[in-house]
């Protein structure tokens, strides 16, 4: 009896504390779990059911000097889904019938009204089955994502973001620059960045297992903010004239490339940059020509030629070296004591030139003849006040050429010489045009900008570009140089252009030799026209350049398409008519 109560005992004992064991080892885990892992545990848990979403912050627009949008931010929808959520389901996938729907047949559905792949999404749902996320689509318009979302599919989750889209495509691709897959590329996108990018937020909701948002559980973490908008000068209207203009000339003369420019002469405002061939940044990857991808007439360079001549003019007059009527025996070539020699582009006997009848006739060697009574500091210092040798300081435009010369000039005396004539030197599009609004302006030269100023979300206007004007050459001297260059057009490189009927114009041609690196210049041409209108009181300046003609290789081959946009520039912009007959002086002595 003894024995069997023992037995009891032990058996009892055994159990309480094979019991106390038990409850110590529950103990144990609820203070690991609920202590120890705690953080842990609610972290992960927390990132089960709280959901992550990032708010975008629009990216700023770039409109033109009117308001119309060149590049605009656009909402767009990427689709996600959680793979782990993915299943068969009973709905009415955008029907009327409720019914029993496959993930197949969500699959389909979603790849038909969004134009996606259906057995790509299928692959990224495959991939990592157990997670809880996975893009099914990217980039979604509207029409397309209200598509999607009336199917109705529980396990699709959108995601908003914004995108970039160019209302003026490839007539102002050259200018705006576009996006891509790491940000700003290119133009004004990338020179601009900083103030045209948008600041992303974030926001995050929870859901429950079925993965349906739970109501009233979203919280923003951070506000988005939205980009500035970035005021231009462009005239889009304008804009669309010009690139059609230089496109149709350059295909009819089979140049390589072209670019035109107008300028407000009396702002530096540029009211138009056209190149061609150029990019549409809509579709950045249907443009093969790499050096499409900017602005030529901003970034290439190039001996510019008889333009420069004006230059040179304006100089020797606003120094007391010479006047319109000055004189000299100008004969078709000219050698100097180093070897070096020059010639005019066609032949011709001795003539008698004046400084406007060297003009008229574009002589290289009468330039220099008279040219030569400035020193070559004077010269040099003269085409860098007009903008020569330097970037444009109120353009802030990727690819810009550096062209930081010295003080002074450090080239050899062929080069010298032929500076004067525009060979052996090297400038843009933009400087020309430059030299032409200091002209037409009197004298005073105002940096040529195409960016009033990009304004911030707060309505700060920032970026504004410096354009303090400076003096290059006194108002009569630049008057005499205009009206020098109506002979131009009157009776010489330009005679044969058609009249702008009502208006007197002032202009001068341009026609270099492109050199081939060591084998010196071959027969290709660089043709240009410059000039402005109306000539008694300038209000724009237009140039047009054509690179390696074909069909024409002088500058009368320009001069049609110099023409048209000149022509519509007067028109556009309802410019009176001239009231005098063009002022001209003798060309010879």
């Amino acid at each position: 009896m003894t024995k069997t109560i023992r037995n009891r005992r032990l058996r009892y004992s055994v159990v309480i504390v094979a019991v106390i064991a038990l409850v110590a080892v529950f103990v144990i885990r609820l203070v690991d779990i609920q202590v120890v892992q705690a953080a842990e545990l609610n972290k992960a848990s927390s990132a089960k059911r709280s959901i992550p979403v990032t708010l975008y912050g629009a990216r700023g627009s770039i409109v033109d000097r009117n308001g119309t949008e060149l590049a605009d931010s656009v909402t767009r929808y990427n689709i996600t889904t959680a793979p782990r959520l993915v299943k068969d389901f009973e709905g009415k996938l955008g029907g009327t019938r409720t019914k029993d729907i496959t993930v197949d047949d969500a699959l389909a559905a979603i790849a038909e009204a969004s134009g996606g792949d259906a057995a790509a999404m299928k692959k990224a749902i495959e991939a990592n089955p157990k997670s809880d996320f996975a893009y099914l689509v990217k980039g979604l318009d509207v029409k397309h994502y209200e598509t999607v979302q009336a199917l109705d599919v529980p396990w699709l989750y959108p995601q908003q973001q914004s995108a970039r889209t160019y209302p003026t495509g490839a007539t102002t691709g050259n200018i705006t620059g576009f996006m891509g897959t790491d940000g700003a590329q290119a133009g004004l996108e990338y020179a601009y960045n900083k103030c045209l990018a948008g600041t992303n937020g974030s926001e995050t909701y929870e859901r429950g297992e079925d993965g349906v948002q739970l109501p009233g559980s979203t919280v923003t973490t951070k506000e988005a903010k939205d980009g500035g908008t970035l005021q231009t000068t462009i005239d889009s209207d304008l804009q669309y004239m010009a690139a059609q203009d230089i496109a149709d000339a350059a295909q009819q003369l089979g140049a390589v490339s072209a670019t035109a420019t107008v300028v407000k002469a009396k702002t530096g405002e540029v009211l138009a940059v056209a190149d061609y061939p150029t990019v549409d940044p809509n579709n950045v990857d249907g443009t093969t020509d790499k050096g499409a991808f900017g602005s030529r007439a901003l970034t290439d360079t190039y001996e510019p030629g008889s333009t420069i001549k004006a230059a040179i003019a304006a100089a020797l007059i606003d120094q007391g070296k010479a006047t319109p009527t000055t004189g000299v025996t100008v004969p078709y070539s000219r050698t100097f004591p180093w070897g070096g020699t020059i010639h005019d582009s066609e032949f011709h006997e001795t003539e008698n030139l004046t400084l406007t009848g060297i003009l008229r006739d574009s002589s290289n060697v009468g330039i220099t003849e008279l040219g030569s009574r400035l020193t070559e500091q004077q010269r040099y210092d003269v085409m860098k006040k007009f903008g020569l040798f330097q970037p444009e300081s109120a353009i802030d435009y990727p690819g810009q050429p550096g062209m930081q010369y010295g003080a002074s000039p450090n080239w050899d005396q062929q080069t010298d010489i032929n500076s004067m004539f525009g060979q052996g030197i090297s400038t843009t599009a933009m400087q020309v045009a430059s030299i032409y609004q200091t002209i037409a302006n009197d004298g005073v030269r105002i940096p040529l900008h195409f960016v009033k100023g990009c304004t911030t979300a707060d309505g700060t206007t920032i970026d504004a570009p410096d354009v303090q004007s400076e003096r290059v050459v006194s108002a009569s001297a630049a008057t005499q140089v205009t009206d020098m260059l109506q002979s131009v057009v009157t009776g010489g490189t330009l005679v044969g252009m058609k009249p702008i009927s009502g208006y007197n114009i002032a202009a001068k041609t341009g026609t270099a030799e492109v050199a081939e690196g060591s084998k010196g210049y071959g027969s290709e041409r660089i043709t240009s026209v410059a000039g402005m209108a109306p000539a008694e009181d300038p209000q724009y300046v237009v140039t047009v350049t054509f690179t390696k003609p074909q069909a024409n290789k002088w500058s009368s081959g320009a001069a049609p398409a110099f023409r048209t946009l000149m022509s519509q520039v007067l028109e556009k912009y309802r410019v009176a008519p001239s009231t005098t007959e063009a002022k001209t002086y003798p060309s010879t002595w």
